[in-house]
This record gives structure tokens, sequence and C-alpha cells, in this order.
């Protein structure tokens, strides 16, 4: 089976690498184009293009896929299938017609609930006990398409979304080559996305990190987990400016975002209940737990989270 495979971070890696490792012709990889990182801003290339480039496979990096151009490159290319992994660009029409089997697309989350760009997270940050991957056939709506196959994974209960994408990654890998498979042996049934049950998680902003303490605790423990790691729930102490990274819910109260020192160890009042915040990051600082960061800034009577 000929393939085209579109995707870009490290998300799209593991079902790239299971279909080399599967043998599939791997024809063509799609993926964003290099972008300026770190202090010097030298161009990085995407996950997907390293491992293009490790295994000799054409890279194409197109600001669009509407441009005739590269729509007549993808269409030389004849292609049976495109695979799409977390790609970051719109197909237009005219690409979604052109293999002939079909475009796929790997998403991490159960569709039709949680369309978009972040669905891992805000399925961490919503609270959602399960979520998992949906293989579909593409259409022009955003993550609209017949859905084919799902994989559902219990999301646990201090789990942050970095670490639930580094489980979905592999998973949305292994159900891609059975979808595949399924497809080559013409088993696959079409299930078309119930409009009315559809939900959707957009980007994420910074603009997200704010906490509100007055919320349960529970809401904001699954902030702090869904946040991280990246943009993360950022509180002010003492002027400074702080990452939490891990928190457990605990029964108490207080004033909501009062700061509590108990057995050594950093408690915060939430509108109902209290958290304990169990590793946190000082700005331009390290990594360490809530006991190590009470050794170097002991509570005064009133201290908060600002």
């Amino acid at each position: 089976m000929k393939i085209i495979f579109m995707g870009t971070p490290d998300f799209a890696v593991p079902s790239l690498q299971k279909l080399i490792a599967c043998d599939y012709q791997v024809c063509a990889v799609f993926t964003q184009p290099d972008k300026p990182k770190g202090r010097g801003h030298r161009l990085q290339p995407s996950p997907v293009k390293e491992i293009a480039l490790k295994y000799g496979i054409p890279i194409f990096q197109p600001d669009t896929l509407r441009a005739l151009d590269i729509q007549h490159e993808i269409a030389a290319m004849n292609a049976d299938v495109i695979v799409v992994v977390a790609y970051g660009k719109m197909l237009p029409k005219a690409v979604l017609d052109m293999p002939k089997r079909g475009c796929i697309n790997v998403h991490g989350s159960l569709l039709p609930r949680y369309r978009g760009a972040a669905p891992i997270q805000w399925a961490v940050i919503n609270g959602e006990r399960v979520t998992g991957v949906t293989t579909m056939f593409m259409a022009e709506g955003m993550d609209s398409g017949d859905m084919l196959l799902h994989a559902p994974t219990a999301i646990e209960p201090e789990e942050t979304s970095g670490e639930l994408y580094n489980r979905l990654k592999l998973m949305g890998a292994e159900l891609l080559v059975t979808t595949l498979e399924e497809l080559q042996r013409g088993g696959l049934k079409r299930i078309p996305q119930n409009e009315r049950d559809a939900t959707y998680a957009p980007m994420l902003k910074k603009e997200h990190s704010i906490i509100d303490w007055h919320r349960p605790a529970q809401w904001v423990h699954d902030q702090i987990r869904g946040l991280n790691p990246w943009p993360y729930a950022i509180v002010q102490h003492n002027g400074k400016r702080l990452k939490l990274l891990g928190s457990r819910i605990k029964d108490g109260g207080g004033v909501p975002g009062g700061l509590s020192c108990i057995d050594g160890e950093l408690f915060v009042a939430c509108g109902k209940g209290q958290l304990c915040i169990t590793e946190l990051q000082t700005e331009n600082g390290k990594r360490m737990s809530g006991h190590d960061y009470l050794l170097g800034h002991p509570l005064k009577d009133g201290d908060c989270f600002e």
C-alpha cells in the first residue's frame, strides 16, 4: 500500500515509525516548515521530519496545500492512502479526493467528543475519566469525518496531559496499523459522527493558566495536570511567579488561595477542599517538591497564592 504521511509533532512519530516497521511504502512525508527555536532562534526540523531524514523519505514542507503546484505533486504520487496525524494544516477537498482509498486521520480523543487542536489537554482539564484515540476518514470539516475504529483508555486520577499524550501517541500508532489492515481486507465500517454529541477542544493559550481558587479542589487539580506540560498553571507567591506541576486532593478548608504547611507539605485552600502541591517550579528555577519549596520559602501568616 502506497502512503503519503502528513504529521508534525512527536505525537505523530510513533505512527510514522510503525508504518515503516510494517513495511508500508511511505512515498513522501509532509510536515510543517522548520521553525526557530531556543535562544539562538535556529531553525529546527519537526520531529516527523527528523524521522523522514533518518529513513531517506522525500520531505515536503509547504506553507499551504492549496497551492496548485503542491497539489500536482501530490496527485503525481498516485498514493493509495494519505495518513494524517497531527499535521497542523487543513487539507482542501482537492487533496482529500486524491488518494484512491481516502485520507485517514488519527485523532487523540473518542470522537465526536473533543474535536480540534488540544483534545488530550481538555479531556484532562475537564476531569474526564476515559478518553482514547479514533481513526476516521477525513472530510472538509474539523475532525468531522466518518469514524472507523476507537481505542479507549482510562485517565488516571493524577495523570498529566503530557503523560496521557505519551500513552495515546503509542495507542494511535497501533490503531492506525489495525485500521490499514482492515482497509486492505475490506472490513472497515464507516460510522457517521453524531453532531449533537460533538464537543470542541480549542488550542490552549497562556490565559488558560490562571487559577480561580474559589473553584473546588477537584476542578483546580484537573486544571493543574491538564496544563502540564504547557502552558502550566501559573501563580504568584510573594511577587514571584511559580508553575504548579502536580497536586493531590485533600479534605479541609480555608480562605481560597490561602497557604499552609502541614507535616512539612505545602497546602492551598480552594472553594471546596484543598490541594497538596506535590511539585512546582520557580521562575528560571528547577522543579522541586512542595516540601523543598517550603524549606527555602517559609510561610508567614496570611500567605496566599495571588
